[in-house]
């Protein structure tokens, strides 16, 4: 016999409800909420993506969900922030594993702090507050998208590292292009070269838009196979030396 049968769990807004329907909401929320900024870090390329952050949630939401169960039916003694606490420890060594560090500059903290929060969403949603989750995440999307034409706006040039990979015939033309283009050529460096192919490093200063462009235009070359790039507070030591001896 089932001894969950008819039993119920309080849910905001629709007060006591069946305890599977519940647990069933509980997860779709959790799915969509998770989904939602997942979706936004994937299309940014992000390290943790669509997926990473639906089973953030979930997990977080879980977790939530059974230590509620063991109060209202198994061990009534057990504190259920105990279970919150480890959930925002565990999530807290995930978002550790997003943040990296290279000469100059830290990357993923933004990735780390959006982890975070939909770990907090999930536990939200596991304690029976999926309509206030959804506020949150609704809130998180706001600050993630709405707000990055502002950041452009205040900050309309960022230092930028461009890292061109390629046959050895593109380095000429590659440099010399770059440098005739509207952005500000800091230092340029060639990182790996081997007899077939070639790794140019540009650090510049440059706007989104003209960047994009720069990136477009690149592409078109017949020598050119990759092409990535990165925002970074600072340039590495020995460029900044380069700009101060300058």
């Amino acid at each position: 016999m089932d001894i969950f049968s008819g039993q119920t769990i309080r849910i905001e807004f629709l007060g006591n409800v069946n305890l599977y329907f519940g647990l069933g909401f509980k997860i779709m929320t959790a799915l969509l909420c998770g989904a939602a900024i997942g979706i936004n870090r994937e299309m940014k390329l992000k390290s943790a993506g669509f997926k990473t952050h639906i089973f953030i949630c979930l997990g977080a939401a879980l977790y939530t969900s059974v230590s509620m169960l063991n109060i209202d039916f198994a061990a009534p003694n057990v504190d259920p922030n105990r279970v919150a606490a480890q959930v925002v420890s565990g999530i807290g060594f995930l978002g550790a594993g997003a943040i990296f560090r290279t000469s100059g500059s830290t990357h993923g903290l933004t990735t780390a702090a959006g982890m975070w929060v939909v770990g907090a969403i999930g536990v939200a949603i596991g304690s029976g507050y999926p309509f206030t989750a959804g506020l949150f995440t609704l809130t998180i999307l706001i600050v993630l998208i709405i707000l990055d034409p502002f950041y452009r706006f205040i900050r309309p040039h960022s230092n930028i590292i461009l890292n061109v990979c390629g046959g050895k015939a593109m380095r000429k033309e590659v440099i010399e292009f770059i440098q005739d283009n509207n952005v500000q050529v800091v230092d340029v460096e060639v990182k790996k070269e081997d007899a077939d192919s070639i790794n140019i490093e540009v650090c510049m200063i440059s706007g989104a838009r003209e960047l994009k462009l720069l990136i477009q235009k690149l592409k078109g070359f017949d020598h050119v196979d990759k092409i990535t790039h990165k925002s970074v507070i600072n340039f590495p030591e020995h460029v900044r030396n380069v700009i101060h001896h300058s």
